[in-house]
């Protein structure tokens, strides 16, 4: 079993793989033995594989999981009397989701993940927080999904927690002016999905420039780029009118899924995602399935030290995406960084603020 206290207790974005490459594989691959044993389904799929995990010698050996499987079958490493929490995708209508089983030790292991990661972004202390959503996403429980539940999830670290929008999902400038006359001139963290920011909150703003101005504030945004894609909105355009349109100048774009959550790739001040300690990233040929190298376009393969309830360690995903660099990022941070490109052709769409029409 993994000791995921030991890699929180390190740097946590101390990834130069000529350093950490063999503990990080070791660790993974003893995670795989850890759900052969316990998994019956997973041992299934190893099995006809016929791999043998004492011959790997890389992290690029290590057997993956599409995604996709999680919608189809309930994958778990623990017995269903010890299931805590059960965490589901979003999904619009008529698509299945996913069903990812966590027991009290793994959810509380990523609550402590997903805790180093925000400290990162928006130190040790709660701050004042704006959630770019309506309160109704977390009230009424015959509408909570994904979005609800990823709203949630951030707002741990944020206090005096303030909606922006109303139920009609218009900006409620009256509260909206109301917690930046209060919070002036402190640190706040705002969040919210991709595509909700943008077609609830930036373009509605887009007539009025300069209407708040939270210089000091914090961004924290994921999920919803498909459709910003299909418009031809880029990271930094989306950057700029958050700028243009509230003053915050720190603008963070995150990347993960509820199949590991806790294990999120943030956005650097350079425009790149970079892995955690505890979390990996390989791009594979879309094709042979093969690895790739820098500056190839392919599949995204996320491993993260994480998921020790199901066997979700090790997953091949339906985005596509190209690692950039593998030593140093131009922000300092050692080890690979990396980019998303967006969602494999005909991929469902999914995505916490995708599912905004089904969810209201």
């Amino acid at each position: 079993m993994t000791n995921l206290d030991s890699s929180l207790g390190s740097s946590l974005f101390n990834t130069d793989k000529d350093i950490n490459t063999n503990s990080f594989f070791e660790k993974i691959r003893d995670l795989s033995v850890h759900h052969y044993q316990n998994c019956i389904e997973y041992k299934s799929i190893i099995d006809s594989l016929f791999i043998d995990f004492s011959s790997l010698s890389s992290l690029n050996e290590i057997p993956f999981l599409p995604t996709s499987l999680f919608k189809e079958f309930e994958l778990m490493s623990i017995k269903r009397s010890d299931v805590f929490k059960i965490m589901t995708s979003s999904g619009t209508s008529g698509q299945s989701v996913s069903k990812i089983f966590l027991d009290k030790n793994n959810a509380t292991k990523q609550t402590q993940a997903l805790s180093s990661i925000m400290r990162t972004i928006i130190g040790s202390k709660r701050l004042p927080m704006l959630i770019i959503d309506n309160s109704d996403v977390v009230k009424n429980r015959n509408l909570f999904s994904a979005r609800g539940a990823g709203i949630l999830g951030f707002s741990m670290f944020g206090k005096d927690h303030t909606y922006a929008l109303d139920d009609k999902m218009k900006i409620d400038f009256k509260v909206v002016n109301s917690f930046a006359e209060k919070y002036h001139g402190q640190p706040v963290f705002v969040f919210g999905f991709t595509f909700m920011i943008w077609q609830y909150f930036l373009s509605e703003l887009e007539s009025r420039p300069n209407c708040f101005d939270f210089p000091d504030g914090i961004l924290l945004h994921g999920g919803g780029w498909k459709k910003l894609q299909d418009q031809e909105v880029s990271n930094d355009d989306f950057k700029s009118y958050v700028r243009k349109s509230t003053g915050i100048r720190k603008v963070f774009n995150y990347y993960g899924m509820v199949e590991q959550t806790g294990s999120l790739f943030v956005e650097c001040e350079e425009g790149y995602l970079h892995p955690s300690c505890f979390s990996d990233v390989i791009i594979r040929d879309p094709y042979t399935l093969r690895p790739l190298s820098v500056n190839n376009e392919g599949l995204i393969q996320v491993l993260s030290l994480l998921p020790t309830s199901y066997p979700g360690h090790s997953l091949l995903t339906e985005d596509l995406g190209l690692i950039l660099g593998d030593k140093c990022c131009a922000c300092g941070i050692k080890g690979k960084y990396f980019k998303v490109n967006g969602r494999v052709p005909k991929a469902e769409i999914r995505g916490c603020s995708d599912t905004h029409s089904v969810t209201r």
